[in-house]
Parts: C-alpha cells; sequence; structure tokens
C-alpha cells in the first residue's frame, strides 16, 4: 500500500469527523450562542471525560493514563472538524473584533436528530451537563479551571505506578 493511499484511508476514532460531531452536539445544547476555538477544545475534552470534574456524570471515553495531554494536543483536530461541519452547513462560522466563532445553524438540530444510537444519546446528555456547568465560565475563568485541573487528570495512573514501584 503507497503511502498516499494509507495517507486517504478513513479513520473513523479519533478524526476530525468525530471531533466535529461531537462539537456539534455542544453548540446545538449551548442554544444559538457562539464559542471561540479555545473554548471548544476546552469543551470537547470535558465532554469526553466528564467524569475527571468533580460531581461529573460518568465520562463517555475511558480513563487513560495522561489523557490530560489530550488537551493540550487537540487544536488541530478541533480546528479540522469545524471546518468540515462548516463545509456542510451545520456549523456557522462568524467573526468578531475577539477573533473567530462558531454556533450552531438551522440544520445542527435536524442533522442531530437523525442520530439514535446509545452514543449519541451520551453525546446529548453530556453537553446539557458541559453548558449547565461550565457555559456562564469567562474565558478566563475556563481558562483557569482548565490548567489548574488538567495535569492531574490522568495522574491517577502515574501514583498507581509508583505505589507498585514501592517494595514492601
Amino acid at each position: 500500500m503507497t503511502d498516499k493511499l494509507k495517507s486517504t484511508l478513513i479513520r473513523p476514532f479519533n478524526s476530525p469527523l468525530e471531533c466535529g460531531l461531537r462539537i456539534l452536539f455542544v453548540l446545538d445544547a449551548f442554544a444559538g450562542k457562539t464559542a471561540d476555538l479555545q473554548r471548544l477544545i476546552s469543551y470537547d475534552y470535558l465532554l469526553v471525560h466528564s467524569g475527571d470534574v468533580v460531581g461529573g456524570p460518568k465520562s463517555i471515553h475511558p480513563a487513560v493514563p495522561f489523557r490530560g495531554s489530550e488537551f493540550l494536543i487537540k487544536r488541530n483536530l478541533v480546528q479540522a472538524g469545524l471546518n468540515q461541519m462548516c463545509s456542510r452547513e451545520l456549523l456557522l462560522k462568524t467573526f468578531d473584533t475577539t477573533g473567530v466563532l462558531y454556533q450552531a445553524t438551522a440544520l445542527t438540530s435536524a442533522f442531530l436528530s437523525l442520530m439514535k444510537t446509545s452514543y449519541a444519546r451520551e453525546l446529548r446528555e453530556r453537553s446539557t451537563w458541559l453548558v449547565e456547568r461550565f457555559g456562564a465560565f469567562s474565558d478566563v475563568e475556563l481558562g483557569k479551571y482548565m490548567s489548574e485541573n488538567i495535569t492531574r487528570w490522568g495522574g491517577e495512573f502515574e501514583r498507581l505506578s509508583a505505589l507498585n514501584e514501592l517494595e514492601l
């Protein structure tokens, strides 16, 4: 298989498409409000790892070691997912003095209503929780919350590993 052919194979998991679909659920729950890229990166992490938040619902994705690092490398993935959704008119990209903002369109809810899987149901539930829990946070407050917590998310595996290495 050539490198060109390998690069064109569809990768459904942890892909821009999957990320873009998750963002659709978030922006649909955001009820007509806009969000910038950095907020959506935070929201995407919190959506799938909601169990990392004290009092949050069970995470949709597994608790893997060092998962906090996902947050640090998600920018390109989220941006590519947003671009895919915008190209299908499922999201609206606008510009103002603060930068580029994204918003659900009239097609977003209609499209999402077609998704009936348990994963889609969980995304809907977590998106509603996410907006209720973090929707009123300013950009500064959300950034502070993420930076204060990101290093400990996934760190429980590091502590367990260190305990296993202790000789008693």
